[in-house]
């Protein structure tokens, strides 16, 4: 199973001796799987097994599947003359006209228009009702590739703001000594602007402390953490799209943490690098299957 996006769009018509059919399926990104099925009166029948055919193809998203039908000309139904019931209303009017002694000729359209006198045949749709599901099944494989190429774009752009997140995460990494140092001689440049002499095992037990409260060893190595996990999912073959979801406010809790223990200007801008490259990520994560 490759990546796929919750959005897409596929349109295929059908055309025959009986008349003319197109599906048309469109979707969008949500939660869970939602189909919504607007069929004409003449398919009303397989609606079911409409339904059933998308919902064990499609994991996630909210689709609208639309079939218009337009029969072929001359293909209207025929007309069907209830023989019993003319001879009933015939017999009906006798009797009136005998007890009311008078006499009405009725003209042939007075009779057909007596209610159930005609009735419409009703064609045979079976072929029409095959055809559909036919076409139904070619349009839904359209709509999945549709959906595997959008999604295979999603995924190059994931991977790709992996990459230069991880980059990120190892420059914060390789600043962290020079940072120590950095905050070393500032405090040793504020004891001696205040000409205090300090006691070198008490300078080593606040850098000691000042280092432990700025310390985001923690904090990079979950980050390299939810990397790997992020790059092995989008490689797993399965629906990906809520597990990297929940993957993109780990890597956003971790990246807030790592901003409010920054004490330099180079790792505060690592951060908000990180930041947005998370929701880069987070963009297109929202639809993903």
């Amino acid at each position: 199973m490759t990546i796929k996006s919750m959005t897409a769009f596929s349109r295929q018509e059908l055309q025959a001796e009986w008349g003319s059919i197109t599906w048309e399926l469109r979707s969008v990104n949500h939660r869970y799987l939602e189909v919504g099925l607007r069929v004409p009166d003449d398919f009303r029948v397989l609606e079911p097994k409409f339904r059933d055919l998308m919902t064990n193809a499609l994991g996630r998203g909210k689709v609208d599947a639309g079939l218009r039908f337009k029969p072929a000309a001359g293909a209207a139904s025929g007309l069907r003359v209830n023989q019993s019931l003319v001879e009933g209303v015939l017999k009906a009017v006798a009797e009136v006209e005998v007890q009311m002694h008078v006499s009405q000729s009725l003209s042939p359209m007075d009779i057909l228009r007596w209610p159930d006198v005609v009735t419409a045949e009703a064609p045979d749709m079976s072929v029409a009702h095959a055809d559909a599901m036919e076409l139904l099944q070619q349009t839904l494989d359209d709509f999945i590739a549709a959906r595997e190429r959008e999604g295979g774009r999603m995924g190059a752009v994931i991977s790709s703001r992996c990459e230069a997140l991880a980059n990120e995460v190892e420059r914060v990494a390789e600043r962290r000594v020079e940072v120590l140092a950095h905050l070393r001689e500032r405090l040793n440049k504020r004891l001696a602007d205040l000409d205090v002499s300090a006691d070198p095992g008490r300078l080593e037990q606040e850098m000691v402390m000042l280092a432990q409260r700025l310390d985001v060893d923690e904090e990079l190595e979950r980050l390299r953490s939810h990397l790997v996990e992020t790059r092995s999912v989008l490689v797993s073959g399965e629906p990906i799209g809520r597990r990297l979801d929940f993957l993109m406010q780990e890597f956003n809790r971790e990246a807030n943490t790592l901003s409010s223990k920054s004490s330099d200007s180079e790792t505060t801008k690592s951060a908000v690098e990180m930041k947005v490259l998370i929701e880069q990520m987070r963009e297109q994560v929202q639809n993903l299957e």
